[in-house]
């Protein structure tokens, strides 16, 4: 008699986006450095970026394990959905709301964006993400998450793509100093060779350089990665906040009687 699988420990951060290389595009940085900071990671891959002009699905695997090791996660999953033709649709939904539900993940960063000269799964996978997260709480339909407890992601993050056709106005942003882990970025995006040739990822290595240099630089970073929420940024410490959260000094204490 087989034994059921031992539950997971829940993660801290879940990371999805529709193709293998797109999260180490969007928020490799970041990633490596969660890892670093002793957070639980998770990625997860919607597609298999496959078929392509180069390489094949044995190919991109191969890749995306790679740069999950570079890049420190420990946790990497592919959930097959179809490249090209991704869509938003209830079956996707079920399949990404059964991965919340069994990782439990405490913020999701998702994809958002709407690329028009790049792949529509793009924007796809924001309104699936999106929409896996409300499913991912909802009773009385365990039959379509394989039996998976109910759970609600407590925090969405969008990590946006930086060619978005369109000009959004979130309720908040942040940017995360990634200086100590760029290089590592880097190296995690070289392992795609069958989508960037050395040709190629000279041409990435200088847009990821410039964009990540030039989003830094708003607050003061050699390189940072923008992040977005769909609610202001609150915080109980106004002084941390604006420092970085860097944290604040000690209380005072006051003098008896005051």
């Amino acid at each position: 008699m087989s034994q059921p699988d031992p539950p997971l420990t829940p993660l801290d951060v879940l990371a999805v986006a529709p193709h293998p290389d797109d999260l180490e595009i969007l928020c490799g940085g970041t990633l490596a450095k969660l890892v670093l900071q002793g957070y639980r990671v998770g990625m997860i891959d919607l597609t298999s970026g496959e078929p392509t002009p180069r390489g094949s699905e044995a190919i991109r695997a191969q890749e995306a394990e790679a740069a999950r090791k570079v890049l420190g996660v420990p946790l990497r999953l592919n959930l097959g959905l179809p490249n090209r033709e991704l869509m938003d649709t209830p079956a996707a939904r079920a399949r990404l709301a059964t991965e919340f539900r069994r990782l439990r993940p405490s913020v999701v960063i998702g994809v958002a964006g709407r690329t028009p000269a790049a792949s529509p799964d793009h924007y796809q996978a924001q309104l699936l993400i999106e929409a896996a997260r409300f499913w991912s709480q909802l009773t009385k339909w365990d039959d379509r998450f394989q039996g998976t407890e109910p759970f609600r992601v407590p925090h969405l993050v969008y990590a946006p793509f930086p060619f978005d056709a369109e000009v959004r106005h979130w309720p908040g942003s942040f940017i995360i100093d990634i200086s100590d882990t760029f290089e590592r970025k880097l190296e995690a995006i070289r392992c795609y060779a069958s989508q960037f040739d050395a040709a190629r990822f000279d041409k990435v290595r200088h847009f990821v350089s410039g964009y990540n240099a030039h989003v830094g630089s708003r607050c003061g970073f050699t390189y940072g990665e923008q992040f977005y929420l769909p609610h202001p940024v609150g915080a109980a410490d106004l002084h941390a906040l604006v420092q970085g959260g860097k944290g604040s000094p000690a209380p005072v204490q006051l003098p008896a009687g005051r």
